[in-house]
């Protein structure tokens, strides 16, 4: 049967289930709409979709009578923000191409989407456990910290890590994860550098956080407002913000309960890990965010390659530029070669796109920013709060400038 003449019932099916499935893998606003309105139109199907990042309505006709004023199926789907899983957004993408080009049936397709919503197995889980630490070890050699301070913030990462598996399943601890991980991660580090060596402290405390502050976020909300999709840009900003008052408010109350016991640790600032360290540290670290964006086995050489490329242009741009200006040149490329990619594969740019840009995002300036304000410092802050505004239009607008020189042929 050609999918054009199967029941709408079945057509408007796979529509909400594909819908359903790029929101839960982590697909911003315009490329799900984009998306979801070129599979409609293939299937015969007239769709007005609007996505946020905890909703999705989606409004169905069929194709000749868009002008008709009732919609003949309207639906209301609610969903917790989604987190990106490249491996799974890559299926998707592969089962609307064969149904699109008839090598795959609407019902059997349908299944796929379906059967894709399976939970992580416990090995991935684990592993994704392991990565926590990895990163924020990795990150804290690019901050210059010490051998020591790697050590506390692996084991401090892998907590954090500890904690996300037990919030999976408790919807109580997973409403104050961040702000319960940032005053562990704070009160421990200050801990363990009074009584035990010292560390330098904030970087610490910043790589033990640093996969859970919302740079990509923020970026991702950036890029829908000026993309005119202003209810989710708006909602993400919202997210995000209430996220980084959690973190920053964990570790504003672990230091002042530090203060309280007289715990104060030593202003020593011990010495930073060699230069071939943060190299390392920068090919681990990209390892591990392979891991922590799901990304497939065949794409994990792909995924680090990107993250490597988006800093090594950051550096070079702002040794030569300015640091706003390399990250306008990194998100430029990063954006370019994503469509290229996208375009000579037929699969997701997502899969450049995203690790190439994380070690960008702005997060730990947002953190930055809200820790100083918590501390009375607000002239510190604001200023820190426009370097935030400034990385984050430089790196959108060089995504941006990247579509212009590289259109984007595919809607991922």
């Amino acid at each position: 049967m050609n999918d054009r003449s199967a029941s709408l019932k079945a057509r408007v099916g796979f529509v909400i289930a594909l819908a359903r499935r790029l929101h839960e893998y982590g697909t911003a606003a315009p490329r799900l709409e984009e998306a979801i309105g070129k599979v409609s139109a293939r299937l015969g199907l007239a769709c007005d979709v609007l996505s946020t990042p905890t909703s999705i309505v989606l409004s169905f006709s069929e194709q000749g009578r868009e002008l008709d004023p009732v919609a003949e199926v309207t639906q209301v789907i609610r969903l917790a923000p989604g987190q990106v899983n490249l491996r799974r957004l890559c299926a998707v993408d592969e089962i609307a191409d064969r149904v699109i080009d008839g090598s795959l049936d609407l019902q059997t397709g349908y299944r796929q989407l379906l059967e894709l919503g399976r939970p992580a197995s416990t090995r991935t889980r684990w592993l994704m456990v392991l990565s926590f630490g990895v990163a924020s070890a990795s990150v804290a050699t690019l901050l210059k910290a010490s051998w020591m301070d790697l050590l506390v913030v692996a084991l401090l990462g892998w907590l954090i890590g500890l904690l996300s598996l037990g919030a999976e399943s408790r919807p109580r601890l997973s409403n104050s994860f961040e702000a319960l991980s940032a005053l562990l991660v704070t009160l421990i580090a200050t801990l363990f550098s009074a009584y035990v060596a010292p560390l330098t402290l904030k970087a610490v405390v910043l790589a033990s956080l640093i996969v859970l502050l919302p740079g990509m976020t923020l970026t991702t909300a950036v890029r829908e407002l000026s993309s005119q999709h202003l209810v989710s840009g708006i909602a993400r900003v919202a997210g995000a913000t209430a996220t980084l008052l959690k973190l920053t408010f964990g570790a504003v109350a672990a230091t002042q309960l530090c203060l309280v016991l007289g715990v104060v640790p030593p202003a020593v600032v011990p010495a930073p890990v060699p230069l071939w360290v943060e190299w390392v540290g920068l090919f681990t670290g990209a390892a591990a965010f392979a891991v922590l964006f799901r990304s497939a086995p065949r794409d994990g050489f792909i995924v680090v390659a990107a993250v490597m490329f988006g800093y090594a242009l950051t550096r070079l741009g702002g040794a030569q530029f300015g640091p706003e200006f390399g990250v306008f040149i990194a998100g430029l490329g990063v954006g370019a070669v994503s469509n290229l990619y996208a375009t000579w594969f037929q699969r997701p740019g997502a899969v450049i796109r995203e690790p190439g840009i994380i070690l960008l995002v702005p997060g730990s300036v947002g953190f930055k920013s809200l820790s100083f304000l918590f501390e009375g410092d607000v002239l510190l802050g604001v200023d820190t709060a426009f370097s935030l505004i400034t990385i984050l239009v430089s790196l959108v607008a060089g995504l941006l400038f990247g579509d212009l020189i590289v259109p984007p042929r595919r809607s991922l």
